[in-house]
């Protein structure tokens, strides 16, 4: 058997690498796999995710960039963390979040990439 070390710089470790660590552990701790149903348009994703015998109030979802969180907070009957990493960033003002009968639906909005090249002159 050969081993060898995974090397981890900026340049080499993609962010999906953080993301399948987390998803594993998650998934070991919690004893269960999450089924997430994700749609996509032009403009949003639509992420339906099963969470029975949680209420509104008992959960709390954060966007940072790319990525969705979902957690229910300590008091809550059923605990339940999830993350959740699009190809894409997510635009917080145009989504929202809707939790009926269990199920929590999430219409993630598109951001458009702005591009950041700038022009030079030529002396």
């Amino acid at each position: 058997m050969f081993f060898a070390p995974a090397i981890r710089t900026a340049r080499f470790a993609p962010r999906s690498f953080d993301r399948s660590l987390e998803r594993f552990f998650d998934e070991a701790f919690t004893g269960a796999q999450r089924s997430v149903n994700v749609e996509q348009d032009e403009k949003t994703w639509t992420l339906t995710l099963d969470v029975p015998g949680l209420a509104r109030d008992d959960l709390t979802i954060g966007i940072e960039g790319a990525v969705v969180r979902i957690e229910s907070k300590a008091e809550a009957k059923r605990q339940i963390k999830a993350a959740y990493e699009l190809p894409q960033e997510i635009d917080a003002a145009a989504s929202e979040a809707r939790l009926e009968n269990g199920v929590l639906t999430l219409k993630l909005g598109k951001r458009v990439p702005v591009s950041n090249v700038a022009q030079l002159t030529i002396n």
